[in-house]
């Protein structure tokens, strides 16, 4: 039989503590949904009362079959839980459980708060007994438990008792500065067992400012805890929160939490763990992490040829799961280390099936040793990488040539005496037969310039002809420049990450001395590729 443990995500409140990160109320929406239908058990959606956003939050989320919560703090010494206006602005959210943090650490009591430790005390009690008077789920926070638990173990649990007494559901043990250690963690916990609280009532909240989050969440549940916080790719103030993303899949893939804990997260939502990652990355405008554990994707990248070598005969060599398992995919990624076996196999998931006696072989094995020479690296740039081997294959289409391109860059003043700039392409094409050219400046809907870069992208995009309806739908979502050398030598590489509204993303990667031409490069082999999965071979 296996004993049930409950996932808490909290990343609509810690994740929005993340510096640079600021959810929109649509946005706090759609992520609310993606981890409902991930399956975790309670979503905490924000502080009501706190800021505008997390109260219209409350006001607009559709019913959820996860726990919907909401986040305040104890009431305040001096008044009654009843007459605690912020308090109450919490409870107004009317949501079926509340999430309370309260102090823990005889430290922070005498000086954060400035209030006896008896006074904190009552106004733990008094606020948890509250929320249950409302018939609302109560959770209480323990924060700076840990840091407390050392200095004055006897106070600790103290709060975490009148808490419990008081009618808690939850008993939440919150590392809230990070640094305390997996093994102090799983100890601490367990002697808090043993002091009364009981397992299936305690959880745990780690912060990962020593990169320990989850294995201190990991050493908690073993330890008896039966709730784990956590937030979606480890968003959180600092260092970040125990990171759910690499949470959940160890709970359910590896042993001995897969044998003896439910969290409730059905396979097939595991399935779509890699997505729901990739869509917060969207939400934030940032760029994914490629060695993300589980959902990036580098996560099962085997660069070095005798890896790939093993993959080929069995995946378990260098895989510790199944990428499917967690919605991510196997990349074979060239490089010069690649072999032939790691470069058929690469040909293959491309689509382009090559006999082992091929000459061809060898030779976009040659080139791209040759081109990595140059600047040019295919580690990361799959889709050039493809290209090029369909060059030598003889099986690249030509949708289109680039007869020629132009780029200006004007820096003037504009109408209120400020100095702007302004970049404006020009790039002629011949498609089926016919010249066509277009022009496109770099400004953005707000009137700012976005660079040469952004207007060549505009103008090669603008009239392909029949092939236009193709890439209406692309757009790029990441650039990077690397100067390969140094001095009068120095060569420019531009990588590029595009996306469709298929979701696809691909990378492309272009060498020069002059970084417009590198840039158009690496833009050229990502409209090309998408032309090729779109239309197939034809020419």
């Amino acid at each position: 039989m296996t004993e049930r443990l409950y996932l808490y995500d909290t990343t609509l409140r810690d994740g929005q503590q993340t510096q640079g990160v600021q959810f929109s109320t649509a946005e706090k929406l759609r992520i609310a949904a993606a981890l409902d239908g991930l399956g975790v058990d309670y979503i905490e959606g924000g502080w009501p009362g706190a800021n505008p956003t997390d109260s219209a939050f409350f006001d607009e989320v559709p019913a959820t079959r996860a726990t919907l919560t909401a986040f305040g703090m104890t009431k305040r010494a001096g008044r009654s839980a009843a007459n605690d206006e912020v308090l109450s602005a919490v409870l107004n959210a009317g949501t079926p459980a509340v999430c309370l943090v309260g102090k823990t650490h005889v430290f922070h009591v005498e000086t954060a708060l400035g209030i006896t430790l008896e006074e904190n005390l009552e106004n733990i009690r008094a606020s948890v007994a509250h929320i249950v008077a409302q018939r609302r789920e109560a959770l209480f926070d323990a924060e700076h438990f840990f840091d407390g638990w050392k200095a004055d173990r006897g106070y600790a649990l103290s709060c975490l008792r009148a808490a419990f007494d008081a009618g808690a559901r939850w008993i939440v043990l919150c590392d809230t500065n990070g640094g305390t250690l997996p093994d102090d963690i799983g100890t601490i916990v367990a002697e808090v067992i043993e002091g009364g609280i009981p397992g299936d009532n305690l959880g745990i909240h780690t912060h990962n400012d020593t990169e320990n989050a989850v294995a201190g969440s990991l050493a908690a549940i073993l330890a008896g805890a039966r709730q784990v916080q956590g937030t979606l790719n480890g968003l959180g103030e600092r260092c970040g929160n125990a990171n759910l993303t690499s949470l959940i899949p160890t709970l359910l893939l590896k042993e001995p939490y897969a044998g003896r804990f439910d969290t409730g997260v059905p396979r097939e939502a595991l399935e779509g763990l890699t997505q729901v990652s990739r869509m917060l990355d969207e939400v934030l405008n940032r760029v994914p992490m490629r060695q993300a554990p589980y959902v990036g994707s580098s996560a099962f990248a085997h660069k070095a040829g005798l890896h790939a070598s093993a993959i080929l005969k069995d995946p378990t060599t260098y895989e510790h799961i199944d990428p499917a398992a967690v919605g991510n995919r196997r990349v074979i990624p060239m490089s010069n280390q690649a072999g032939q076996s790691n470069l058929r196999r690469r040909l293959a998931e491309a689509g382009l099936e090559v006999a082992k006696d091929d000459p061809a072989l060898a030779r976009i094995l040659d080139r791209i040793k040759a081109r990595e020479a140059e600047g040019y690296t295919y580690d990361t740039a799959q889709a050039s990488f493809e290209l090029l081997a369909r060059e030598e294959l003889g099986r690249l289409p030509e949708f289109f040539e680039v007869k020629r391109y132009r780029v200006t860059i004007e820096r003037r003043k504009n109408k209120y005496d400020r100095m702007v700039s302004l970049s404006e392409a020009v790039v002629v094409v011949k498609v089926d037969g016919e010249k066509k050219l277009s022009v496109s400046e770099s400004l953005d809907n707000d009137g700012a310039d976005r660079g040469p870069v952004n207007a060549l992208s505009k103008a090669l995009a603008k009239d392909l002809g029949p092939y236009q309806a193709m890439i209406d739908d692309m757009r790029l979502v990441d650039f990077k420049v690397r100067i390969t050398q140094g001095g009068t030598e120095a060569v420019t590489r531009v990588i590029i990450d595009s996306q469709d509204g298929q979701g696809r993303r691909w990378q492309t990667v272009g060498v020069s001395a002059n970084i417009v031409d590198a840039s158009f490069e690496a833009l050229l082999d990502a409209v090309r590729w998408k032309l090729i999965r779109d239309c197939g071979e034809r020419r």
